[in-house]
């Protein structure tokens, strides 16, 4: 929560989540992650460790598609360096699956619940910006997973 988007562009995604984003004028919003440590696993329930940063292991597991609406995870392109960041796919970007051929790898973990949320994500990556980073701040209030 209180987190600004750090990248946005229209007709592809809003990305999110960087702890530095709290400041939306930081020079390293977007560069960020977690603390490296534990986290439960919440499919497995296994303990899972994050390090280099704060970085968890690519997590493959279901065949989702980045489609319109989908929440996917951010990475620095290579293996095992997602973190915090994720973004929300504004169209079909369907060249960032994991299964699909190329190097970027992005597995969705999740979807908007309706059509008025996957307005606000289009709403959001028209925003006017400079170098992808809004120019007027956009604020994520609250997430709530369901």
């Amino acid at each position: 929560n209180g987190l600004h988007f750090h990248r946005v562009i229209p007709d592809f995604m809003d990305q999110f989540g960087c702890p530095h984003s709290k400041d939306p004028k930081s020079s390293r919003a977007g560069t960020g992650g977690p603390p490296d440590g534990t986290y439960k696993n919440l499919v497995t329930g296994a303990t899972e460790k994050r390090s280099g940063g704060g970085n968890i292991k690519d997590e493959f597991a279901a065949k989702i598609s980045n489609e319109p609406g989908t929440l996917s995870m951010a990475n620095t392109g290579s293996p095992n360096s997602g973190g915090s960041q994720f973004f929300m796919n504004t169209v079909h970007n369907d060249f960032l699956d994991w299964f699909s051929p190329g190097e970027s790898k992005h597995p969705v973990f999740g979807k908007v619940v309706d059509q008025a949320s996957f307005d606000v994500m289009v709403a959001i990556s028209k925003t006017p910006t400079r170098d992808d980073c809004p120019v007027t701040p956009v604020t994520m209030k609250s997430v709530t997973v369901a």
